[in-house]
């Protein structure tokens, strides 16, 4: 069987939660529950071909309930920050949880990341699949329309993790789905990712105010510590002199990729040079946010009594741009009845 199942504890309302290892024919292995669809565990290789985990997360169901910084999980209904918790539909106004500050975080108080979803583990011609679906109901979170939305994640036999987000909705509303993992190519023998050699393909971003919210504008990556066309260590210009990484804490920023958004490209590259370990992210999205880390909490107790430390992993969430309901010149968010939202992703290890 390339698809294991077993328990990962209960709800207090007494629902069952459950664990799905998926192993592909190179014995990579990704763990994935059904509560929030949480990655909890992802295997790759590194130059000698040793196996071992590569995300942050923790052994237990409760840890998970009780303070995860949204490690492995789904986003949504709207993945990043919406300034004020507002904005304005076909002539509607929507009010939305303010959880970031004066700002709406990931979707609010209940979001995608905190619902059960309904799995079903399938063998596909790529390798094995864990599919998961919830169905979100007009006003969940204060968003019109009943949401209906299908994520696939896919484990292939070429090493990477593949996943597909579906929706539809009854009513106009807006979307923009991603997936919350940190990574550590070091499996944990660095502390930090400040090592980790990065490669953003973006020639652009979208620069911030102080509360993380786009100005609006597009600006050049060259001559900024945001420009990683070239790899880069991380920690080489994060505590520059520049007030988009003050806002931050570092990096926290959304950019441009390359490239025609809905053709699956090369968005980021990442490498751990102790290791050997690499990391590609393709994606369909226009976007990419590169978060370093910055907020986590100093000690971090997780899995098998690692502490994780500030900068203890990094994120890599392919996107749609922050603020995009109240940015008519960002790439629409809005999803209307009869259209289908669909987006690719996938993470792809080698050495």
């Amino acid at each position: 069987m390339k698809i294991k199942k077993r328990s990962f504890g209960t709800l207090a309302d007494g629902t069952d939660i459950v664990l799905y290892t998926l192993v592909n024919t190179q014995g990579m292995r990704a763990t994935i529950t059904n509560y929030g669809g949480i990655v909890v565990s992802l295997t790759a290789p590194d130059r000698e071909g040793t196996f071992a985990d590569v995300v942050l997360g923790f052994d237990t169901l409760q840890e998970y309930l009780e303070h995860s910084p949204y490690f492995g999980c789904l986003v949504g209904r709207f993945g990043n920050r919406i300034a004020n918790g507002r904005f304005t539909l076909e002539g509607v106004d929507y009010a939305l949880a303010q959880n970031d500050g004066q700002n709406h975080l990931h979707g609010g108080i209940k979001g995608f990341d905190k619902q059960v979803w309904t799995p079903r583990a399938l063998e596909t011609a790529e390798g094995p699949a864990l599919v998961l679906a919830y169905v979100s109901p007009d006003g969940e979170e204060g968003y019109p329309g009943t949401l209906s939305v299908t994520v696939a994640y896919t484990l292939s036999d070429d090493n990477a993790l593949r996943i597909d987000y579906t929706a539809t909705t009854d009513k106009t509303t807006v979307v923009n789905l991603t997936n919350h993992s940190y990574f550590n190519l070091s499996a944990g023998t660095a502390e930090t990712i400040l090592d980790h050699e990065m490669l953003i393909n973006a020639d652009t971003f979208t620069p911030v105010d102080g509360t993380l919210i786009p100005t609006g504008e597009l600006r050049p990556v060259a001559g900024t510590p945001l420009d990683f066309r070239t790899p880069t260590p991380i920690g080489a210009r994060i505590n520059a002199d520049d007030a988009q990484l003050e806002f931050g804490g570092g990096y926290d920023h959304n950019w441009i990729v390359n490239g025609e958004p809905g053709e699956l490209r090369l968005a980021a590259r990442v490498s751990e040079p102790t290791s050997g370990r690499v990391m590609e992210v393709h994606t369909t999205e226009p976007a990419i946010q590169f978060y370093a880390g910055n907020m986590m909490p100093p000690t971090l107790l997780g899995k098998g009594g690692r502490v994780y430390v500030r900068r203890g992993g990094l994120c890599l969430e392919t996107q749609h741009y922050p603020d995009s309901p109240n940015k008519p010149e960002f790439p629409s968010t809005t999803l209307e009845p009869g259209q289908t939202y669909h987006t690719t992703t996938l993470y792809r290890f080698s050495a």
